[in-house]
Formats: C-alpha cells, sequence, structure tokens
C-alpha cells in the first residue's frame, strides 16, 4: 500500500469518525458504495481529485488537510514560483500542482494539471466525475477533449470552458505531447 494513500485514508476515517457520519452517508456524498468507501478509507484504493474535493466539503475542512495533515494558515497572499505548486498524483496518468496550498478559507482550488496523451484514452469512453461548484478550465499547451453531459469538446492552447462542475464532466489529452492546463475548482456559493 502507497504510504501517502494510506495517511490520506487514515485522515479521511478520523474526520468522518469526528464528524460522526456512517459509512453509508459518506459512500452517498462522494457517489460509490459503501462496500467501496470501506476500500478508499482503508487505503486500499486511490483517490480521485472529485472524491477528495467532495469529503473535504463533507467535513468543511480545506483539501489541503486531507492531503498534507497540515491547516493552510496564509490569509493575505501566497506565491508559487513555477513548478512549485503542491504535487498531487490523483488521477491515473495526471499530474497536478495545487498552487494556493498555504492560503486558508480559499473561495477556489487553483491547479496546474498535465495530462499525458494516451491512444487507447481517446478511443473509449472519457471517464466523468462532478463534484459541487463551478470549475474553470484554460488549455496552456496542447489540445485536451473535454466531455461534459453530452457534449464533446476539443480544446486547443489558448482555448478555455467555464461550466457547472456538479454535472458529468472529464478530459483526457488529444494531442500527442499531452496537455497542460489551468484548472480552477469553485466551491459552492452559499
Amino acid at each position: 500500500m502507497d504510504h501517502k494513500i494510506s495517511e490520506i485514508a487514515q485522515r479521511i476515517s478520523a474526520m468522518r469518525d469526528l464528524c460522526d457520519f456512517s459509512v453509508e452517508e459518506m459512500a452517498e456524498t462522494v457517489n460509490v458504495t459503501p462496500e467501496e468507501y470501506i476500500e478508499y478509507e482503508s487505503g486500499t484504493r486511490d483517490f480521485s481529485f472529485t472524491f477528495l474535493y467532495n469529503c473535504a466539503e463533507k467535513f468543511g475542512i480545506d483539501i489541503i488537510e486531507l492531503l498534507t495533515g497540515d491547516n493552510p494558515h496564509l490569509s493575505d497572499f501566497t506565491v508559487v514560483k513555477k513548478g512549485k505548486g503542491l504535487p498531487i498524483k490523483r488521477r491515473a496518468g495526471f499530474e497536478y500542482q495545487h498552487l494556493a496550498a498555504n492560503f486558508k478559507d480559499k473561495v477556489s482550488e487553483p491547479f496546474v494539471v498535465i495530462a499525458p496523451y494516451s491512444e487507447e484514452n481517446l478511443s473509449k469512453d472519457i471517464p466523468v466525475s462532478s463534484h459541487e461548484g463551478q470549475e474553470f478550465d484554460y488549455v496552456l499547451e496542447g489540445s485536451l477533449r473535454f466531455v461534459y453531459d453530452d457534449h464533446v469538446v476539443e480544446l486547443e492552447a489558448g482555448d478555455s470552458v467555464y461550466y457547472n462542475s456538479g454535472k458529468p464532466h472529464g478530459m483526457v489529452a488529444s494531442s500527442k505531447k499531452g496537455c497542460t492546463f489551468l484548472a480552477v475548482v469553485m466551491k459552492d456559493g452559499e
């Protein structure tokens, strides 16, 4: 079992106990069966960004607390130098760099995402997920095949998409050199 996954799983389990949520309640929150949820919490299954985001929202904490165990503490500004975001590998092949990990009370989660090219990914259905709020994706390099509900759109460098992330959505790199994009996940306005 991956040490990092095990640590995150322990934090999720501890938060569920602390918040007094049942396995069934959490499974519904993250849209999996109770049996699958138990696999996540035991550390035998890797986490998607959506799973972690939905858990953090349910617990009322920053996603960074689940990922690192640390509570963000900056409130005026934070600077992240090129390539120095908090690295997160939470989807097969995709690399995320969180660009505001140390900023507390964020209204959005900004990431640079590197999506590798895979011929196989282009020939099958694109995996989709959903989470509360809205999302903005801006392609920096390469191209991205984006799916939203029944829509499929090819995005090139300089293109962007803004959407209700509560509906099923997903993406894969469609250029042979992969794709790098900025993803900004905004929390549901309350």
